[in-house]
């Protein structure tokens, strides 16, 4: 860590130097380096007061005047070295993700796939997962967009989540989920499978150039949806913007504010593209959604069993569990350190 010190020292140094926004692609390189290398450093720095100040309690234990005293501060101790132990674990994880934008937000797309409200509701139940994964882990989750099913259940969602490092967690979790459950909707009980796809994509700053001409764009509006009331919004205030050379769809409807909307549709285009242009492979998404772009059978990322037994399981790690109902509420860590693992090594 000392020679990460002394890197963050000279990048800094050569930012207060002249000149130094003369190149302002290095330039923004250069900080993005160094906030990159704080984000590690400054964890690792707490780290290391946190163990200094168990060691103290310890001795004092060993010094104390009575017992009391010393059950005290070693069960003061003790409470403290847990959290290290979970502070460390943290750390350990975040160590993986060196990716250059995986320190950003993330844009997280849901579509239901083939199956009616079947798969809509299926949909709906991943919404909830991710949502209480964030909250749990700090992350907070901006509704940009609804389409709800006819039935039940949501088509498509569009979120926005915000954190440090909320990219590098997420990114694995892009593909198709599938799952087999007895459906609530069959009068007959009868097992059902049914698939939804997650696009995750970063966010990423005006500093990275990226071309959108207007006569690439169709721009559309439409009323915002809402549950009823007085606070159903009346104008025609949503956008939905098609980028047309490469078909990507992006909506809003989080604002009252036309304006407000296309400003956050244009954020969302912007990483879309950016992801879309950087990697070409883009194109490979093939492989989760079939040659003509179907949710479907043989696709999957990740299945989901409710019926005849319960188990999860991550198809390209192994990594799988029975406890279903968990990561149904958000327990998704296990999948997302297994992926993280098996990325840095590949």
């Amino acid at each position: 860590m000392a020679g990460r010190r002394r890197e963050v020292e000279e990048l800094e140094a050569q930012a207060a130097s002249p000149g130094f926004w003369d190149d302002s692609t290095k330039a923004r390189a250069s900080i993005a380096k160094t906030n990159a290398l704080k984000a590690m450093l400054e964890p690792f720095a707490e780290l290391e007061s946190d163990t200094e100040e168990i060691r103290i309690l310890l001795e004092l234990s060993e010094g104390a005047a009575s017992s009391a005293e010393c059950e005290e501060l070693v069960k003061e101790a003790e409470g403290r070295l847990h959290k290290l132990q979970a502070d460390y674990r943290r750390f350990e994880l975040q160590s993986l993700l060196s990716e250059p934008f995986d320190q950003n937000n993330a844009y997280l797309t849901l579509n239901a796939g083939a199956g009616g409200t079947e798969s809509c509701d299926w949909a709906s139940m991943l919404y909830r997962m991710y949502t209480r994964y964030c909250e749990e882990h700090g992350f907070s989750v901006d509704l940009l967009d609804m389409q709800r099913g006819e039935e039940a259940g949501i088509k498509s969602v569009s979120l926005l989540v915000s954190g440090p490092y909320a990219y590098g967690y997420l990114k694995g979790e892009r593909g198709v989920h599938r799952l087999v459950r007895i459906s609530p909707f069959d009068a007959a009980k009868r097992r059902h499978t049914s698939f939804a796809a997650l696009d995750v994509v970063a966010e990423v700053d005006d500093g990275v150039e990226i071309e959108i001409l207007d006569k690439d764009l169709r721009v559309d509006t439409y009323r915002s949806s809402g549950a009823g009331g007085q606070h159903v919004n009346k104008t025609d205030s949503a956008v939905r913007i098609v980028h047309i050379p490469t078909g990507i769809v992006v909506q809003c409807q989080a604002e009252r504010s036309q304006h407000m909307n296309r400003e956050k549709c244009m954020k969302m285009l912007r990483a879309k593209l950016y992801e879309y242009e950087v990697d070409k492979k883009r194109r490979e998404m093939e492989k989760f959604y079939g040659e003509k772009g179907e949710i479907a059978w043989g696709r999957q990322i990740r299945s989901y069993v409710l019926q005849p037994y319960t188990m999860v399981k991550d198809h390209r790690t192994d990594h799988e569990t029975g406890q279903a109902d968990a990561v149904l509420d958000g327990k998704l860590d296990g999948f997302i350190e297994a992926y993280l693992q098996m990325d840095k090594k590949t």
